[in-house]
C-alpha cells in the first residue's frame, strides 16, 4: 500500500505524466502553452485594472518552455496508454444518453491522472446542452460584435476581412477589461476606423489616444502594427491559428477566437473564465495562473473538446462549422455568468459532467471511501495541490457549517474522495436536483476550484506630479514616457518618484518638488547657454490622487508651479513640449494622470473666479 510520504517522494522522482487526451495522427496540432494574451486575463474577468503594469503590459506570446525529459533512445516519449484508452476521439461520438456516468470518486492523494479525463469528451448530449443554453444566454447580454456565423465561402473577401477585423478588435479589447466597458469603446472604434485599412492608415498616437482608459496600452500599438502588416499581405487576417499568431500582439487565445468564430476552425478558445470552467469540470485543483503544467493540460483538453464539438454536427466541404466558434463563446459565457468565482451550480447546464459538482454532492451525502493505491507510480497526478491550500486561498464567504468535518487520519489532500470506493461501481449523477442545503455544500466545494494562491502584497509608491505653467502663454510642460514599461508612450506632467523608504508629508514634499523642478529648469537653461536659470514659483500642493495598478499602489501628489518667461525658459528634450490646456485634454494620458490634470484645471478655475 502506498503511503502518503512514499507517494510524494515517488511522485517527485517519477517521470513527467503526459496529460494528452488524444494523439493526432497528423502534425497540424497547435503546440500547447500559456496564452500570449493578457487573460484575459477577458475577457477575462481576472482583474479590473484601468491601466498597465510593467509586466502585464507586454502581450507577447509567453508560451512556457517544454518540460525537460530524460534522454531515451525513442524519438518521442510514449503516451500514457491507460489515459488514452479512455479518451481517444473515437469515444467522443457515442450515442447521447440521458445520464452521464463519472468514474469512481477518488478520496485522497495520490490519485491517478486518468481521474481528470474530461467527461464532456464522452458526452455529446452534454456538449449539445451547453450549446443550447448558449443560444438563449447570448441574447441576454447583447454585444455588437456577436453576429450569426456565415461560412467564409459564402462571403466576399471584403466582407470576410471586415468580420475578422471586428472580432479581432473585440477580443483584444476584452483582455483584462469588462464587457460593459468594451461595448462603448468598440462602437466608437468601428465608427472611426471601420476597416483594417482605415486603422493601418491612422497615426500611432491617434490609435493610442482612442484606447485611452482601456488600460494595457501596448495593445493599442500592437493592434496598429498588426493592421499595417495585414494590409501589406493582402488586407485580410489569416484564417488559421498559426497565421494569426504571427501578428504582433496576437496570442493563442485571440488567434483561437478569430479562427473559430470567423473561419469556423476547430480551435480552442481559452481565457480565464474557460480555465475556471475546465478546472471544475475535470476536478483539477491546480493554479491556472502560474501553474504551467496545469494550464497546458487544460489547453489540451480544450483542444480535444473543440475537435469533438466540430465533429458533432455537419461541416461543409472545407471542414468549416459554426459549432467551434459557438462552443468557445459558450464556455466563456458560462464562466462569466454561471461558473463564476462564486458559481451558480443550480442553473448550470453541464453539472452531469462536472467533477467538482460530483465531489460536492458526495460530500453533502457524507460519503467516504476506503484506501486505494495507484497501480502505476507513473500514473500519479502531479497537477493537483493539497486541499488545505485551497482552503487557505478561499475567502470562506458564507461557509456551510454542516460541511465542516474534521478529516480522518491520513486524509485532507485534494479531496476526501480521491480513492476508489470498495465497490468499483461508477458514480452517476441523477436528474432530480439537490435540496438547498446540498446545493450550498456543492457550491462551497466548487469554489475551491481552481486553486487560488494568496495574493502577493502590492508594492506602494509615491510620486510628485508637477504642473509647470508658462506665464507668457499659459501652456504647460508635458513629456512622453519611454516606449517600454509602465504606461509606455503616454504623455504626462513631469513626475518624480520619492524614495521607497520615504514617509512623506505635505511639509517635506514641498522642498523636494521645488528642488526637482529647479533641476529641470537649470538643466534646460544650461542647454540654451544661459548662465542664470529662472526660479519657478511654487504655488502649492493641490491634492493627492491614489491609483491602483495590478502590481503597484501609487499615490500621486500634485504640485503647481509658475515659470517666469522673462527670466529664461528651459530647452526642451526630444520627448518634451509645451502644450495648451486644449491639447492636454485631447492627449493620450493614463487615467490616473488624467485625474491629476483635472486637479490642476480645477485650481485654474478657482484662480480665475
Amino acid at each position: 500500500m502506498t503511503t502518503r510520504k512514499s507517494a510524494r517522494i515517488a511522485s517527485r522522482n517519477s517521470k513527467q505524466v503526459t496529460y494528452r487526451y488524444h494523439v493526432p495522427e497528423s502534425n497540424d496540432s497547435v503546440s500547447t502553452g500559456l496564452s500570449g494574451d493578457s487573460s484575459p486575463l477577458s475577457n477575462a474577468d481576472l482583474t479590473d485594472d484601468d491601466d498597465d503594469d510593467d509586466d502585464d503590459d507586454d502581450d507577447h506570446d509567453a508560451r512556457p518552455r517544454p518540460t525537460k525529459r530524460r534522454k531515451t533512445t525513442q524519438p518521442r516519449p510514449k503516451p500514457n496508454r491507460k489515459l488514452l484508452s479512455q479518451s481517444t476521439i473515437a469515444t467522443t461520438h457515442q450515442p447521447p444518453s440521458s445520464t452521464v456516468t463519472l468514474p469512481p470518486l477518488p478520496s485522497r492523494s495520490p490519485h491517478s491522472a486518468t481521474y481528470h479525463h474530461p467527461a464532456l469528451l464522452t458526452s455529446p448530449a452534454a456538449r449539445t446542452a451547453l450549446l443550447t443554453w448558449y443560444a438563449t444566454a447570448s441574447t441576454r447580454r447583447p454585444m455588437p460584435w456577436r453576429q450569426p456565423f456565415r461560412p467564409p465561402a459564402n462571403l466576399s473577401r471584403a466582407a470576410l476581412s471586415q468580420r475578422a477585423y471586428q472580432v479581432w478588435i473585440s477580443e483584444t479589447m476584452l483582455q483584462q477589461t469588462r464587457v460593459a466597458t468594451v461595448v462603448g469603446y468598440w462602437t466608437r472604434w468601428m465608427a472611426r476606423w471601420p476597416t483594417v485599412e482605415d486603422l493601418a492608415a491612422a497615426e500611432e498616437q491617434e490609435v493610442v489616444g482612442m484606447w485611452n482608459g482601456l488600460g494595457y496600452y501596448s495593445r493599442a500599438k500592437r493592434v496598429w502594427m498588426a493592421a499595417r502588416l495585414v494590409c501589406e499581405e493582402g488586407g485580410c487576417l489569416p484564417g488559421n491559428v498559426e497565421g494569426l499568431m504571427r501578428l504582433p500582439g496576437v496570442g493563442r487565445y485571440t488567434a483561437g477566437a478569430v479562427a473559430s468564430i470567423v473561419f469556423g476552425v476547430a480551435a480552442p478558445v481559452v481565457d480565464g473564465n474557460v480555465l475556471r470552467v475546465l478546472s471544475r469540470q475535470m476536478g483539477v485543483l491546480g493554479d491556472v495562473k502560474g501553474g504551467k503544467e496545469v494550464v497546458r493540460a487544460l489547453w489540451e483538453a480544450a483542444e480535444e473538446l473543440a475537435r469533438a464539438v466540430a465533429g458533432d454536427g455537419e461541416m461543409d466541404e472545407a471542414g468549416v462549422s459554426e459549432r467551434p466558434g459557438n462552443w468557445g463563446q459558450a464556455l466563456m459565457e458560462l464562466g462569466s455568468t454561471v461558473c463564476a468565482p462564486k458559481p451558480r451550480c443550480e442553473v448550470c447546464p453541464i453539472t452531469e459532467t462536472c467533477r467538482a459538482y460530483a465531489e460536492g454532492l458526495a460530500l453533502a451525502g457524507g460519503r467516504r471511501s476506503g484506501e486505494a493505491a495507484v497501480e502505476d507510480i507513473e500514473d500519479i497526478c502531479t497537477l493537483c495541490a493539497p486541499l488545505e491550500e485551497a482552503e487557505e486561498g478561499d475567502d470562506a464567504e458564507n461557509p456551510v457549517q454542516e460541511a465542516k468535518k474534521e478529516p480522518a487520519a491520513g486524509e485532507g489532500r485534494l479531496s476526501r474522495f480521491f480513492a476508489a470506493p470498495q465497490a468499483p461501481k461508477p458514480t452517476a449523477i441523477k436528474a432530480p436536483g439537490p435540496d438547498a442545503r446540498t446545493m450550498e455544500i456543492i457550491i462551497q466545494h466548487a469554489r475551491k476550484f481552481p486553486l487560488r494562491k494568496p495574493k502577493k502584497k502590492v508594492r506602494e509608491e509615491e510620486t510628485l506630479v508637477c504642473a509647470i505653467r508658462r506665464s507668457s502663454d499659459g501652456r504647460y510642460l508635458i513629456h512622453r514616457r519611454p516606449d517600454k514599461g509602465l504606461l509606455a508612450g503616454l504623455w504626462e506632467l513631469p513626475s518624480h518618484t520619492l524614495p521607497k523608504t520615504n514617509d512623506s508629508t505635505t511639509k517635506t514634499r514641498e522642498p523636494t518638488s521645488v528642488l526637482y523642478v529647479a533641476g529641470l529648469v537649470a538643466e534646460g537653461a544650461g542647454k540654451r547657454g544661459r548662465g542664470r536659470p529662472s526660479s519657478p514659483e511654487h504655488l502649492g500642493e493641490l491634492g493627492s490622487v491614489p491609483w491602483l495598478f495590478s502590481h503597484l499602489k501609487l499615490t500621486m501628489h500634485v504640485h503647481a508651479f509658475e515659470l517666469d518667461a522673462v527670466a529664461g525658459l528651459p530647452a526642451l528634450a526630444a520627448q518634451q513640449r509645451w502644450a495648451s490646456v486644449e491639447d492636454i485634454d485631447a492627449e493620450s494620458m493614463g487615467t490616473g494622470m488624467k485625474k491629476c490634470w483635472a486637479l490642476v484645471k480645477e485650481r485654474m478655475r478657482e484662480g480665475q473666479d
